[in-house]
């Protein structure tokens, strides 16, 4: 799922409201309506692709309702128990394996495979459950790095660093240059994908015996702890969450940090809200990992097609027409949103910009996370036990056996289901 943030309130409601009276209009004769539901900055900018999708699908309607993020699992959920999803919505990765689970998704039928091609594989993996893409991708993200270029350059780096030695040693020398008060990397304790990140780049994976129990104090998973427990033990990363920083922005500029972890959406504030003047000292590079660039988890949205839909053929026709690359780049050019099909990147725009090319490196090095319907949840706990970690509670050892005992808590329906036979 993506970060972007949603249109305004009042735009919002007005939009829902207007599908809401065209949904109880009536319907010509021989007309198919399809219902859309799109989330965020998507739901307020995806109408104007739909004319050229009727133009070629003569009969054929679509009715796009935008959905604020923030109550789009819950409005999915509800529906599905109500008998009144649409035919196709945008969904967050994340939710994939959840709505297999309860057999919500209308798996990609074989005329359909053509969508799958030229996609970033680890985006795709996160679309298959059990061997099946159930969804399509539309548009990717992915977390890496925002740095100061002048601070690094001064503490005697000319190139962002690519492996956890390295980055430690700028840290410490970003730090010293920034005197001050001065940090050199914000992690906020209240956000998982920073550890996350860390922890795909290990071998070993977070969930083992067929994902139905943690495996977080794997010699892995342990090591990613202890490097992330190490930043604020040295000074490097503040105690704090992000509800403790008044301003991103300014204290960017100001170096109170040198190092950000952030997606594709931060490029634009990063433009619209620093000074022309310092825009020269910034730039974005690959996460380092323990021996060379690293992993990161693979975000973004995908396209979904409900089983309980009757217009099976329009939905997917809706689909591939989303999916072609000269649609993703227009879309881009619209929202900003990352293209899923990577011919799309080949666009002046994308291609040409030097902030966005390190997203492609990233994004091929990326690794589905585990597709269970209790992730988010087990990353919650994963930071909270991550947060007592640094403030002292646990050793890095201990921390990981406390989070597989949460993890194994949570997964414990899991265990059962697959036991007894109830799940595949």
């Amino acid at each position: 799922m993506t970060g972007a943030a949603g249109p305004h309130r009042r735009q919002a409601l007005g939009l829902m409201a207007s599908g809401a009276l065209a949904a109880c209009a009536p319907q010509p004769a021989g007309e198919t309506r399809l219902r859309f539901w799109a989330m965020g900055n998507e739901g307020g900018t995806v109408p104007q692709l739909m004319p050229e999708f009727e133009r070629r699908n003569p009969g054929v309607r679509v009715e796009v309702q935008a959905i604020p993020w923030t109550a789009a699992h819950e409005k999915l959920l509800t529906a599905y128990a109500g008998s009144s999803l649409p035919d196709v919505s945008q969904i967050g990765n994340t939710w994939v394996a959840e709505l297999t689970a309860i057999g919500a998704l209308s798996p990609t039928p074989p005329a359909a495979a053509d969508l799958l091609t030229d996609q970033f594989p680890a985006v795709l993996d996160t679309n298959r459950v059990g061997g099946r893409a159930m969804t399509t991708p539309w548009y990717v993200d992915t977390r890496l790095i925002f740095y100061r270029t002048d601070l690094l350059r001064r503490a005697g780096f000319e190139a962002a660093p690519q492996t956890w030695a390295e980055w430690k040693r700028s840290m410490h020398a970003v730090k010293r240059v920034a005197g001050g008060d001065a940090y050199a990397i914000l992690l906020p304790l209240n956000e998982f994908e920073q550890l996350l990140t860390f922890g795909l780049q290990q071998p070993e994976p977070m969930l083992r015996d067929r994902d139905t129990r943690g495996n977080f104090s794997s010699p892995g998973f342990v090591s990613a702890l202890a490097f992330y427990k190490s930043l604020f033990d040295e000074g490097l990363a503040p105690l704090a969450s992000s509800t403790q920083i008044s301003n991103v922005w300014t204290e960017f500029e100001r170096g109170w940090f040198s190092f950000y972890f952030s997606g594709p959406w931060s490029v634009g504030d990063f433009r619209s809200r620093l000074p022309a003047g310092f825009q020269p000292n910034w730039a974005t590079a690959g996460v380092p990992g323990p021996t060379e660039l690293g992993a990161s988890a693979p975000g973004g949205s995908s396209l979904a097609v409900f089983r309980s839909s009757p217009h099976q053929q329009a939905a997917w026709s809706l689909v591939r027409y989303l999916s072609e690359p000269q649609v993703q780049q227009r879309f881009n050019a619209l929202v900003g949103d990352l293209p899923a099909r990577q011919s799309a990147w080949n666009t002046p725009a994308i291609a040409g910009d030097a902030m966005l090319t390190p997203f492609q490196g990233q994004l091929s090095r990326a690794k589905a996370v585990p597709k269970v319907p209790e992730w988010e949840r087990i990353v919650t706990e994963m930071q909270i036990v991550a947060e007592r970690m640094v403030r002292g509670e646990y050793s890095p050892e201990a921390a990981g056996h406390e989070i597989d005992r949460r993890a194994d808590r949570l997964l414990e329906k899991r265990r059962w289901m697959l036991e007894t036979g109830r799940a595949a």
